[in-house]
């Protein structure tokens, strides 16, 4: 453990909290950039340079990674995390190239904290969202759309405040969770791009001082190039130091993804409640028991893992509100809450959405005929047959159904032929737009 961090442990938090992996992998990108820049500009000999590269190679493929210990919680800069890293590879390094290799003085040249935390953090959020929420995304709006066009003739009941209305498929259902989700991922994209602008080069207070006037477009080109993720230099170094509005508004964006995995998890909850006691109009083909006491009886334990998982970066949105509300003038004081809470979000999400799109939204099984039988019985179908038969023999025919007669028994009952009872309850023509009761007059004038 380097001096720094050593004396560093003693007064930042301990609370166990540890930067993701993707967090240290960036932070490794940026010394690798940085070295390569320093080494070209002839600032940084090459036998040194390319040991802080191979040693930064190690760290970035996770062989180094126990030795980042500084807590999270720690100062608002990030510089616990930065030194740590800069202790770790110069002690590597020294090892490779078989001379001193100093922290400061060769790992840390032409940086420092306020310009590299800033841009680790964003290229971390970047990569976790390309590399994982986004492919996530697309998994689960695939899954969306096959149960669309598979159960676009499949009728049920719809239902508002937890009561009786209209009929809807549950297709139409589905349908719309695809949507929200596809709006959620041009939401997300929409937001990344302003992730992408990085300050490095920026150095203490935005002005690059101590660095070479190149030093700036040459490190940002190596790191998109190491790195893989298309990053380029902020517009403003200053802005991009001292604001963390386009973190939270990534963060923003994928809140809205953790608000529809929610609804959608609880929608399909509910339709699989049962199985004979609630409303189970689908089947979720589980793989381990529900309950340690009650044989046979199985839960939807991956979607409320899922549910769990965006209530979690829900919070940690509001994490990241909170750390870029800190700082003062020329630097954010909330760097290291900021990249672990956007970093865990993304990665929370694009696993609970891989775990959906595979082991639920792809095993949903619609109970159709359940799903009608349920919908024949539904007390909104009066709303069709009112213009037809008048308020009174409607409320009657409620009162009927409340009595536990079937729909059809109730018309009946108040004088319906059969012909003008199956013209009406033709279910699939009540989920299009249309008025089914002025056809029905229609068709009998």
């Amino acid at each position: 453990m380097g001096k720094y961090v050593e004396r560093a442990t003693r007064v930042f938090l301990d609370t166990g909290t540890r930067f993701p992996r993707r967090l240290v992998w960036a932070m490794a990108m940026v010394k690798i950039a940085a070295a390569k820049a320093n080494m070209e500009l002839g600032l940084l000999d090459r036998r040194i340079g390319e040991a802080i590269i191979a040693a930064a190679s190690e760290l970035a493929d996770g062989r180094l990674y126990d030795r980042i210990v500084v807590d999270v919680f720690q100062t608002g800069s990030g510089t616990g995390l930065n030194m740590n890293v800069n202790e770790v590879l110069a002690e590597r390094a020294s090892e490779i190239a078989g001379v001193p290799v100093h922290p400061n003085d060769h790992v840390n040249m032409s940086q420092s904290s306020n310009d590299t935390v800033p841009t680790a953090v964003r290229l971390a959020a970047a990569k976790e969202v390309l590399e994982g929420l986004l492919p996530a995304l697309d998994d689960a709006v695939a899954s969306l759309a096959e149960l669309e066009e598979r159960y676009a003739g499949a009728v049920k009941p719809g239902r508002t405040h937890f009561r009786d209305a209209m009929p809807v498929t549950f297709g139409q259902e589905m349908g719309a969770w695809r949507d929200a989700l596809e709006r959620d991922k041009r939401l997300v994209e929409a937001v990344l791009d302003f992730i992408l602008e990085v300050p490095l080069g920026g150095t203490a207070v935005g002005t690059g001082i101590n660095a070479h006037p190149r030093y700036p477009e040459l490190a940002v080109r190596y790191l998109a190039e190491e790195s893989g993720v298309p990053v380029r230099p902020a517009r403003s170094r200053f802005r991009a130091m001292r604001s963390l509005s386009d973190l939270a508004a990534l963060s923003g964006a994928m809140r809205s993804v953790a608000l529809d995995l929610w609804r959608l998890s609880q929608d399909l909850r509910i339709m699989y409640s049962g199985p004979f006691t609630g409303i189970a109009e689908i089947e979720i083909p589980q793989e381990v028991p529900g309950s340690s006491m009650m044989p046979g009886k199985v839960n939807p334990v991956t979607v409320e893992a899922a549910m769990q998982a965006a209530g979690h970066a829900m919070g940690l949105d509001e994490s990241v509100k909170q750390a870029a509300l800190l700082g003062e003038l020329e630097l954010s004081m909330g760097l290291p809450l900021a990249g672990y809470a956007v970093v865990t979000q993304a990665s929370l999400l694009a696993e609970a959405l891989r775990k959906m799109a595979g082991l639920v939204l792809g095993r949903v099984e619609a109970r159709v005929e359940r799903m009608r039988e349920l919908a024949e019985k539904s007390q909104a179908l009066i709303t069709l047959v009112a213009p037809v038969i008048g308020y009174e023999k409607a409320a009657e025919v409620s009162r009927l159904l409340y009595e536990g007669k079937s729909i059809r028994d109730a018309l009946k009952a108040v004088g319906l032929g059969e012909e003008e009872i199956e013209e009406l309850l033709r279910l699939e023509k009540l989920v299009k737009p249309g008025i089914p009761s002025l056809e029905l007059r229609r068709s009998k004038a």
